[in-house]
């Protein structure tokens, strides 16, 4: 394992680190406790030092399940948890400083931990990005023990612009892969001057970029890739980095032709995401040791060249660009 530091926190992380929305199981299977802490455990061993997770994953059982292991190990692990998705609607109005106060409190009492090393707003709505009183509350958890570091989740690159505005804000979760890559521009620049953590979310497009979906592929109707493609329950960004499935699976038939010695795409993906300075790490998902095999793969695989940097990048702006470039 390799590791970077996370912008200002000064924490080292592991380049491919861990996300945990369907650590314990596929999404929409239900959530298997035992499956999740093996996955966990394994990553761990691996020399993965950061997991990342929510309080709304699995109505709570991704949080606890990750608190049980990090306080089982002799390891320095640090957790990432996130707040605010609870809040129903989930609209400006629901973020009170009280609100966010218990919910912080909460995830300490579901993870067994005294102290969080990082929490995240999680994808508030871009309003709350302009109220100051909800930033100042992080500060006062931080005075009393609760947190060491604040960080946002976000959908909208110019809502990462105005978070870090806020001094007390030392790490950005954002979208960023081979079909999302306007992070590369301004906001990268930005961040880099800042001493900003990035976390890569959502790497490999929601499972797109390992090559494996075909238009066959099926989803279980409570799996996101099902209903949500249009943005149903959440920002379909989130939904194969928000790019239309048939025309998904177009360019990652061209990504193959630059990559043919790949079956699975995905350590490919990875790689070229971790070929940016800017970003501290990258936190896909794994739902079993082979997923978690497969994303580990990334950290020992040399930079690609810049033939393979120049074809991934025309197979986005001719497939991928015009439906997601200029809305998030």
């Amino acid at each position: 394992m390799k590791y970077r530091k996370l912008g200002k926190t000064g924490i080292e992380v592991s380049e491919t680190s861990l996300g945990t929305w369907q650590v314990g199981g596929k999404w929409g299977s239900g959530f298997n406790d035992a499956l999740a802490e093996q996955v966990i455990n394994e990553a761990i061993d691996d020399g993965v030092n950061f997991i990342d997770t929510a309080d709304v994953y699995e109505a709570g059982a991704s949080e606890a399940a990750v608190g049980r292991v990090v306080r089982s190990r002799p390891e320095e692990v640090f957790v990432a948890t996130k707040c605010g998705r609870q809040i129903n609607p989930h609209v400006n109005e629901g973020y009170t400083v009280d609100v966010l106060r218990k919910y912080v409190e909460d995830s300490l009492k579901n993870t067994g931990l005294e102290c969080l090393d990082l929490i995240q707003l999680h994808c508030p709505p871009t309003e709350v990005y302009y109220r100051p009183e909800i930033f100042e509350l992080f500060d006062r958890l931080k005075d009393e023990g609760k947190i060491k570091n604040l960080g946002v989740s976000i959908e909208k690159i110019e809502e990462g612009l105005k978070a870090i505005e806020y001094p007390n804000v030392k790490t950005v979760q954002i979208i960023f892969n081979m079909f999302r890559q306007r992070p590369s521009e301004l906001f990268f620049e930005q961040v880099q001057k800042k001493d900003v953590g990035v976390i890569v979310r959502v790497p490999l497009a929601s499972g797109l970029l390992t090559g494996k979906f075909s238009s066959d592929s099926t989803f279980d109707e409570e799996d996101h890739r099902n209903f949500n493609r249009d943005g149903a329950a959440f920002d379909k960004g989130e939904t194969f980095s928000g790019v239309p499935f048939e025309v998904g699976l177009q360019a990652v038939e061209e990504l193959k032709k630059v990559f043919p010695e790949r079956k699975n795409l995905a350590p490919m993906a990875l790689r070229w995401i971790l070929d940016f300075p800017e970003v501290s790490c990258v936190i896909p998902g794994a739902s079993k040791e082979e997923h978690l095999k497969s994303n580990l793969e990334a950290v020992k695989l040399p930079s690609l060249t810049k033939e393979k940097k120049a074809a991934v990048n025309q197979i986005y702006h001719e497939y991928i660009k015009k439906h997601v470039h200029q809305l998030w």
